[in-house]
């Protein structure tokens, strides 16, 4: 023990020295990892308000070759003067006919005001039965810019490949939709029900009919009791 104190004693000096650089790099390392926290809160923050917008295709449930465009913020933060420019890679029937139909939209035109988080803007777009080859063999080339609630402005690049459709098929239909189709026929026949246009059919049995019954159901075993009787007295 007397060698230890003596020890320290001696080296107290580059003990403390030690000591002093290990705060040092510890109270470093601390301000680094608080400014890294700082950082990812700061960032976290902004994703928060921040839009993100987003420009696709979507087949329609009533049937696979006609298509929607959209334009959906599915950002956390609400998308203020969303402008949309359109451009195709190949210029033919096809992609002039879907640059035309979206100049025909006026949202997709002159611009969309205000998309809320997880809101869309959507319209029917084409149906690919019509120029097919042309169709696929285009890509759209879409550049969308919005403004953030913060002011922020944000550009963004979409593509839109319609090759993707080649070779898809589709069996039965979604359930969503036969839902709906089997809810619209059980209104359509409660309307006529209730409008008179179609009458239910039903059978009233009344007591009067059971009593009828019951006096024919008598007199069919006493014919019966009574050919039994015939029959027992034939030689």
């Amino acid at each position: 023990m007397a060698d230890l104190i003596a020890f320290l004693n001696a080296n107290s000096g580059a003990l403390n020295l030690l000591f002093a650089a290990v705060v040092a790099v510890a109270t470093v390392v601390y301000a680094w990892l608080t400014a890294k926290l700082v950082s990812e809160t700061r960032r976290l923050r902004q994703v928060q308000t921040e839009p993100h917008i987003e420009v696709f295709y979507r087949p329609r449930d009533e049937w696979i070759s006609l298509l929607d465009v959209v334009a959906k913020n599915i950002g956390n933060g609400p998308a203020y003067d969303i402008k949309f420019t359109w451009e195709a890679t190949v210029s033919n029937k096809g992609s002039n006919n879907l640059l035309t139909r979206v100049r025909e939209l006026n949202g997709f035109n002159s611009g969309i005001a205000y998309l809320g988080p997880n809101q869309e803007f959507f319209s029917f777009w084409t149906q690919m039965t019509e120029d097919f080859e042309d169709k696929v063999a285009t890509q759209i080339r879409v550049r969308s810019t919005c403004r953030g609630v913060t002011g922020a402005i944000y550009d963004r690049q979409h593509a839109i490949d319609l090759s993707e459709l080649k070779g898809i098929s589709r069996i039965g239909e979604p359930p969503l939709l036969k839902m709906a189709k089997s809810l619209e026929a059980l209104q359509n026949d409660l309307h006529r029900v209730a409008t008179g246009f179609s009458r239910p059919k039903v059978d009233v049995f009344t007591q009067e009919d059971r009593e009828r019954e019951r006096q024919e159901w008598e007199e069919r075993k006493a014919q019966l009791r009574e050919q039994q009787g015939q029959s027992e007295r034939a030689p």
